[in-house]
């Protein structure tokens, strides 16, 4: 008996309508469930596509951890060797880092200025490997050479061999007072990593920083490449126990940490918006259910006189209502999967077919749509989708219930 209100749920799910106007309604509903499950799960799986598009450009270059100290640090070897033998940590490079202005046949950038040692600094940053042109290692002490990256040579109209101006906040006395003095360097190499970095960032030899940031001989800090950047926060932990007082350690997180957590925060408003789709789909089925509650009145006062419950007779409508929103839900989920998986392949087409382009790399870093899609995000989708669609079933199934057989039989 108890799976009665099942069987005649899903037979009133492709019973034919005498009323059209339901089976619109209900179809409706159901492709409003198609519609919402699939663009959740596209759009998250894109939004997905970008943060990891940007922790893979940002994170390969913005060093995994930081170890300075309020003071120029002087014996930086020493240093370098205690914080290279903690577990987790891979290598570490000295810096010298500051702040400037790169002015170039009138045009200027703010920039953001690091002192290194080229061959220490490969082995905590791929710049070296996404150089376009000249070398990394064309940075040599004394040269007063720098390198830029695409965007920021772009901006200025700089390339390699010409000599453009950094201009820092350091004072020079002079004669005639306090003034500040720009300094020449030789573009030696344009690097393109593809991330924000491409206009701020700026490298120099760390002789050179040396002198600009008049350190005398020592260093601002080392940067520190971990074995896995999601656990650098409790890797540069250990190190900052390991070396006692006398240091700052820090991570990405702490420096870069703001732009990810805005990815997220997006990714969850952009869901709670269309999680609006899918509520209008719910709304829809309990607009069907109240029209089918209706149009079965007749059925429901006969059920009841056979015999059937109150709570059986509000199953059935649970139960109908339900398939539709758990078809819908499945619709979705099997077309926004193939659509995470070649969106990308779709954009390409489609800008090909349309001679535009959805993305310019030259502001968005990238030239195609990026898409990752989760299991995990599924899940909440599916999970979110199916609750609404058992409560938006409630209302009208409950009004089913209340229905007296007398009084329904009476215009029968």
């Amino acid at each position: 008996m108890q799976s009665v209100p099942v069987l005649i749920g899903l037979r009133y799910t492709r019973a034919k309508r005498r009323n059209q106007f339901i089976s619109f309604v209900s179809a409706f509903s159901l492709l409003g469930m198609t519609l919402g499950v699939m663009a959740l799960i596209i759009v998250l799986s894109v939004l997905n596509g970008f943060d990891r598009e940007l922790k893979s450009r940002i994170l390969s270059v913005v060093p995994h951890g930081f170890v300075s100290a309020p003071s120029p640090i002087d014996d930086w070897q020493s240093l370098a060797a205690q914080v290279e033998a903690q577990p987790g940590v891979v290598a570490t490079s000295p810096y010298i880092g500051g702040f400037g202005m790169a002015s170039f046949d009138g045009n200027s950038e703010l920039v953001q200025i690091q002192g290194i040692l080229p061959e220490a600094e490969r082995m905590v940053s791929v710049v070296d490997q996404h150089m376009i042109r000249g070398e990394l290692g064309n940075l040599q002490p004394g040269e007063w050479g720098i390198v830029i990256g695409r965007i920021l040579a772009r901006f200025i109209n700089a390339q390699v061999g010409d000599y453009i101006s950094i201009l820092t906040p350091r004072v020079s006395t002079t004669p005639i007072g306090p003034v500040l003095m720009p300094r020449q360097f030789k573009v030696v190499g344009i690097f393109e990593v593809g991330a924000d970095v491409d206009k701020n960032l700026v490298m120099i030899h760390l002789d050179s920083a040396q002198k600009l940031f008049r350190y005398r001989g020592g260093v601002e800090g080392l940067h520190v490449k971990v074995t896995d950047i999601y656990q650098a926060g409790s890797i540069m932990a250990r190190v900052e126990n390991a070396l006692g007082e006398g240091v700052q350690v820090s991570d990405w997180s702490e420096t870069q940490g703001s732009l990810f957590q805005a990815v997220k925060m997006e990714k969850l408003l952009i869901m709670l918006m269309l999680m609006i789709i899918v509520a209008i789909a719910a709304f829809n089925i309990i607009s069907s259910l109240v029209l089918m509650v209706a149009d079965k009145r007749g059925d429901i006062a006969v059920l009841r006189t056979l015999g059937m419950t109150a709570r059986q007779v509000m199953a059935i409508f649970v139960v109908q209502g339900s398939a539709v929103g758990f078809f819908g839900i499945l619709l979705g989920v099997i077309f926004g999967i193939a659509g995470a998986f070649y969106i990308g392949p779709i954009v390409s087409f489609a800008e090909g077919l349309l001679g535009a382009r959805v993305f310019d790399p030259g502001v968005y870093y990238i030239s195609e749509l990026p898409s990752y899609w989760m299991l995990s995000d599924t899940l909440i989708v599916v999970a979110v989708a199916a609750v609404m669609s058992v409560l938006a079933t409630l209302p009208p199934a409950l009004r089913a219930s209340r229905i007296a057989p007398a009084e329904a039989l009476r215009y029968e």
